[in-house]
């Protein structure tokens, strides 16, 4: 059996955006404070965040694939996060 690449395997996936609800949310003065601004820009693999020109961080939360690398590495009262309502967000099809 043919393993994929993830790129491969996430394109079998299924995403049911939430177009009233974000499951993420960001504390930017935390986020600012603390550094995590770049540091989860660059943890993402979904590449859900984004610094802006002003320093603030924003998120694209319909792209999340719910992995929680944002998680581990947020310090504690920048994220608050979510998982979408029952129906929305990612559905896994394949491992």
């Amino acid at each position: 059996m043919k393993i994929g690449s993830a790129a491969e395997r996430l394109a079998q996936n299924r995403f049911e955006t939430d177009e009233q609800e974000s499951h993420i949310e960001i504390d930017q003065e935390v986020a600012r404070r603390t550094g995590a601004v770049d540091l989860l820009v660059r943890v993402c693999p979904s590449k859900v965040y984004s610094k802006e020109a002003d320093g603030s961080l924003s998120v694209e939360y319909a792209a999340c694939c719910e992995c929680g690398a944002c998680l581990a590495v947020a310090p504690p009262g920048c994220l608050a996060w979510h998982y979408p309502r029952g129906g929305m967000g990612v559905q896994f099809r394949e491992g």
